[in-house]
């Protein structure tokens, strides 16, 4: 961490600006503390998103996939968040958004933006239901991973751990962004990357397994402030390696996600 960075307040994130933010401890990643993880990042491109199109005004689209690709680390410094219109429509519309650290890209997601429909009537899926987070004991992932960010959640596990399967719920008692109000939504997806950490199927101290990218396709928009992971991991034998997970609310399933993983031995 720069030495002139100070944990900050309670949160993830300290906004500098109207495009500038400052990451506080908290955010600090699994695979280096000296990084950013990734996760609380992509809550704040939706809140980013969100407020982009506040300012024009409601256009009544619901955000459907967000897929973000990792540029590089990030590191615990002051980064720049821009958001831009590439496919303008009335019903279909897509955005970008890149966040900029140290005068370089070091992320770039992509969100696609639907009109709203009443699709009850076709309604359905094939995604096991996972029992809701009340009652169940948590586990301490910081027995796994250090980072500021990890020792931040709670962590409640519905099954238990196999090398590459676990499903379980996360939470946290941090606010995203200092002082704003954010939604379910953008609350939501700063949990779902950490859905490589929960299900590992070698250990980190062995093994890294990063991942590049992050897709979330949505079924429906989530609400509360859990997210459910059903996880496999999967390591090939070149390198090549997927996280993917079906994602819940407490209500029920609301979407897949899958990540990109590259693989190496470590030391």
């Amino acid at each position: 961490m720069s030495p002139a960075m100070p944990a900050g307040p309670d949160a993830y994130f300290v906004r500098v600006d109207e495009r500038s933010f400052r990451p506080t401890a908290l955010t600090g990643g699994g695979w280096s503390t000296d990084e950013q993880h990734i996760s609380p990042m992509n809550g704040l491109v939706v809140h980013e998103v969100e407020r982009f199109v506040a300012a024009r005004g409601d256009d009544g689209l619901q955000i459907g996939r967000i897929g973000l690709d990792i540029l590089g680390v990030l590191p615990i410094d002051v980064f720049e968040v821009a958001v831009e219109v590439v496919r303008p429509g009335r019903t279909i519309e897509l955005l970008e958004v890149v966040v900029t650290s140290g005068g370089r890209a070091a992320l770039r997601a992509r969100v696609w933006r639907m009109a709203v429909a009443d699709t009850a009537a076709a309604a359905g899926d094939d995604a096991r239901r996972l029992p809701g987070p009340d009652g169940l004991p948590t586990d301490d992932l910081t027995r796994t991973w250090p980072g500021g960010f990890i020792g931040s959640l709670e962590f409640r596990p519905v099954t238990e751990h196999a090398p590459g399967r676990r499903a379980g719920w996360i939470t946290s008692h941090v606010p995203l962004v200092d002082g704003e109000p954010v939604s379910d939504l953008a609350r939501f997806v700063g949990y779902v990357d950490t859905m490589n950490g929960i299900a590992v199927r070698r250990s980190p101290d062995d093994w890294a397994y990063p991942n590049l990218d992050l897709t979330i396709h949505l079924v429906r928009q989530p609400v509360g402030t859990w997210v459910g992971l059903d996880v496999t991991v999967d390591l090939g034998t070149g390198g090549l390696g997927l996280t993917s997970a079906a994602v819940h609310d407490e209500r029920g399933p609301v979407g897949r996600a899958a990540q990109t993983l590259t693989v190496r031995p470590r030391g």
